[in-house]
């Protein structure tokens, strides 16, 4: 792709509002933390915590609920990052929380981050419901870019990255220093001429149709973006 090609009519990115987003399997709701400070502490530091969980963030884990409550409310506060509820349509529960951050109207430039689900998101479709409902909203706004950064060393979420359609563009070496350690960060993007093509991946794996009578998929997500006739 060239550079200095003109962008004509450009108009500045919207910001995120307030609004539930709403999917099949989960709706997105702004994190409230009176609302969602009790499911949210029992998905990500329940009984039985995922050990990992917190490897590769700059906060958590949370024994202590009352330092778990000022994250959260120092979170709801600050409008970079947005942060939202994963909320399980079927039940009701509150299952993880996932960002819009890096907020850059001028540019169009935004980053999904922060994403932290809960035991009871994985290996279903609701974690990669959750992150197109935030892609799509990242998009409709108005940006022209939407990024996801890994620490290099977390292969989940590189993994996560690529399975979701975005691309690896570099490392940036002694990005930061994360809990003491340095943390190298790869960054991946996908670009609003890129959108469609991997929106429409989303769309038809969600579709009932690729799921079997125990909730298992048919194909997987990267087929339809191989194959997106098939």
């Amino acid at each position: 792709m060239a550079n200095s090609i003109p962008v004509p009519n450009w108009k500045p990115a919207q910001l995120p509002d307030g609004r539930t987003l709403e999917g099949r399997f989960v709706r997105l709701e702004k994190l409230d933390p009176t609302r969602h400070g009790d499911g949210l502490y029992a998905a990500l530091q329940g009984p039985s915590p995922d050990p990992k969980l917190w490897d590769y963030l700059p906060w958590g884990p949370f024994p202590d609920r009352t330092d778990f409550d000022k994250w959260i409310s120092a979170h709801t506060a600050d409008p970079d990052p947005w942060v939202y509820c994963v909320v399980d349509k079927a039940t009701g529960v509150v299952d993880g929380n996932l960002s819009l951050m890096s907020i850059v109207p001028a540019h169009g430039r935004i980053e999904i981050g922060g994403v932290v689900f809960g035991a009871s998101m994985q290996r279903t479709p609701k974690g990669t419901e959750a992150v197109y409902l935030l892609a799509k909203e990242a998009f409709e706004l108005g940006n022209r870019r939407l990024e996801w950064k890994s620490n290099n060393e977390n292969a989940r979420s590189k993994r996560a990255a690529e399975r979701f359609g975005f691309t690896f563009e570099a490392v940036f070496r002694q990005h930061q220093v994360v809990k003491g350690k340095n943390r190298d960060t790869a960054w991946y993007s996908i670009i609003d001429s890129e959108w469609p093509a991997v929106r429409e991946a989303f769309e038809r794996w969600l579709a009932v149709n690729n799921f079997d009578e125990s909730g298992q998929q048919t194909k997987p997500l990267e087929s339809f973006r191989v194959s997106p006739t098939s």
